[in-house]
């Protein structure tokens, strides 16, 4: 990969990059951490990627940083003896995308990243085993688990109320 092949691969996933992790995260700075942390490692080794492997390479590399991260930092509470606890939730309806945020977040860290990039980025079930590192099938069962509990969710009457 060239400088320039670099900056265009820099100008047309770098948003796709940020909203996947944003939506991961729900933190705009970390986020933001973590899309530059990923294209430093694809400049890093920009000679040993392939030009149309750069946005598969990008969300395979942005996602096993922010899995990297969440390791590190889950560590750094457990050390300091804090315990995370959730965030209640408020069943009043104000903003669907609001309902629609609470409903991923209560999905577990592999399912809310399956149907992230299967549903809001468009990637096959086959690019979302090469970036998870899971197979075919194990993508499969986790995007219908992940869909069969946000359906459970936004169903429920409390939801919407």
């Amino acid at each position: 990969m060239t400088v320039s092949e670099y900056n265009n691969c820099v100008d047309e996933h770098s948003d796709g990059v940020f909203r996947f992790l944003l939506k991961n995260t729900g933190d705009t700075e970390a986020a933001r951490d973590l899309v530059q942390e990923s294209f430093m490692k694809l400049w890093i080794r920009r000679k040993e990627v392939q030009v149309e492997k750069g946005k598969s390479y990008l969300f395979t590399t942005a996602y096993h940083t922010m899995i990297d991260s969440y390791r590190k930092n889950s560590r750094m509470i457990r050390m300091e003896g804090h315990e995370h606890e959730s965030e209640p939730v408020n069943h009043g309806y104000s903003d669907l995308k609001e309902v629609l945020d609470v409903a991923l977040s209560r999905l577990s860290e592999i399912q809310r990243t399956v149907v992230l990039l299967r549903d809001y980025e468009g990637y096959s079930y086959e690019e979302i085993g090469e970036i998870t590192g899971l197979n075919e099938a194990q993508v499969k069962v986790y995007i219908y688990r992940a869909r069969l509990s946000l359906k459970q969710y936004l169903i429920s009457t409390e939801t919407v109320l």
